[in-house]
């Protein structure tokens, strides 16, 4: 017995690797240390005579993918062909209708920084100069605290509603509401009724306010409406501006990157990418020949594309698998990005810079959005100062009249416009 356990003994002992004499001419024995490593259950290892390992694999995937489409159908309905679609608006009241008079202090904007439908309302409110009529709440994005939806306040609860989320919010707008719980959000605080949740109406109708104080900015002059609403199309819904034929409904970039970054199906991300960024390379060409997409001035077709792009490499190109090329492989795109980004608008108390956190953005796709990115692990960068948002754009003054169409100079270039066309008639 005694032998046995000195030759059991001889076999657990550590092997020496190697030894090497010391300055003292001692042996030194150097032995391999067993690292300690994780390996889950070890299920490959204990099963692999029971179970072959091909089936093994193919039932995990098989149950992880449908766990991962159903979550990915509750945050992101789909249509048959696995693609993304956008739900519809539960609210399309406007300022100055009956009901709503146009009043400074009277509403309240809730956003949330994560959300670029949110972020062009938040770029019509400086661009007109109106926000030190309209007050704003802004919503922390935090699935755990939320009762529905994502959006909570924090701190909270909120000032206007006394809600701890928005879910709450609409609740109170609109008793028994059971439609999703989407940001922007405009309401009326003196009624505590909802006025729009959809950013499109509601940047055009903060354009259209006339209270003291506002910038005279006019992002949708008559003269360019046409233009205009094409190009919002051609962005949104990618059509072909040149020969007006719809490519596909579906194609854009606002919805496209949430197209790619939500798609069930590989015929819809390979869809959604590579239209994408073919409009992108189209856009690329554009602004490569005009200092903005309608010319040498802002219009709201740019305000529309500048939230998606300037979180495009931050957030998109990995996450939602955009990445084929980053805005940084755009050079023209770029330098738009940074000249929007550089805009100052005289007399507002927010400029362009205050309406995104663009790091804040990322560690919140990152760490909100689980199905996509279960691990919760956020990635270092690019950060907003990889973007270099503040270097030179080099491409024009940013003085209000050299960026901006004015609303007395748009009008008197309508009007001319119209004498001209029927004195050509």
């Amino acid at each position: 017995m005694g032998n046995q356990l000195q030759q059991q003994h001889r076999q657990q002992a550590p092997t020496p690797l190697r030894t090497p004499r010391g300055r003292s001419g001692a042996a030194v024995t150097v032995r391999c240390q067993q690292q300690q490593v994780n390996k889950g259950f070890s299920v490959l290892e204990w099963t692999s005579k029971l179970v072959p390992q091909g089936a093994l694999v193919t039932g995990a995937k098989t149950g992880w993918r449908l766990a991962w489409e159903t979550m990915v159908r509750e945050l992101a309905p789909q249509d048959r062909s696995g693609s993304y679609t956008r739900p519809t608006n539960a609210f399309n009241e406007r300022i100055g209708a009956p009901g709503f008079p146009v009043e400074s202090g009277r509403y309240h904007l809730y956003v949330g920084n994560a959300c670029p439908w949110c972020h062009r309302v938040l770029l019509a409110l400086v661009f007109s100069g109106l926000d030190r009529h309209i007050s704003v709440g802004r919503l922390a994005d935090i699935p755990e605290q939320a009762t529905r939806g994502g959006w909570v306040f924090q701190p909270g609860p909120d000032p206007v509603t006394g809600a701890r989320d928005l879910w709450e919010v609409y609740d109170k707008l609109s008793p028994g509401y059971r439609g999703r719980c989407t940001a922007p959000l405009l309401i009326d605080k003196k009624s505590i009724r909802p006025v729009s949740n959809e950013s499109s109406d509601i940047v055009r109708m903060l354009g259209w306010l006339a209270l003291p104080g506002a910038s005279g900015v006019e992002l949708y002059p008559q003269q360019l409406r046409q233009q205009i609403d094409a190009m919002n199309d051609k962005v949104y819904r990618c059509i072909n501006i040149a020969w007006r034929v719809p490519r596909n409904v579906y194609r854009c970039i606002n919805n496209g990157v949430y197209r790619a970054g939500f798609a069930t199906s590989q015929a819809g991300y390979d869809a959604a990418v590579g239209e994408m960024h073919g409009l992108l390379q189209e856009l690329e060409q554009q602004l490569g020949q005009s200092r903005f997409l309608l010319g040498d001035r802002v219009t709201e077709a740019d305000l529309r594309l500048f939230p998606t792009i300037v979180r495009f490499d931050a957030a998109y190109a990995g996450l939602f698998r955009c990445g084929r090329r980053r805005v940084a492989d755009y050079p023209n795109l770029q330098g738009w990005m940074r000249d929007v980004w550089q805009i100052k608008v005289p007399g507002s108390s927010m400029q362009v810079p205050d309406t995104v956190d663009v790091d804040g953005c990322r560690r919140s796709y990152y760490s909100s959005l689980f199905p996509l990115n279960p691990s919760g692990i956020i990635p270092s960068g690019p950060t907003a100062a990889d973007l270099q948002l503040d270097l030179p754009a080099n491409r024009g003054s940013h003085e209000p009249g050299a960026v901006f169409y004015m609303k007395e100079a748009a009008a008197a270039a309508a009007a001319a416009a119209a004498t001209g066309a029927q004195a050509a008639g």
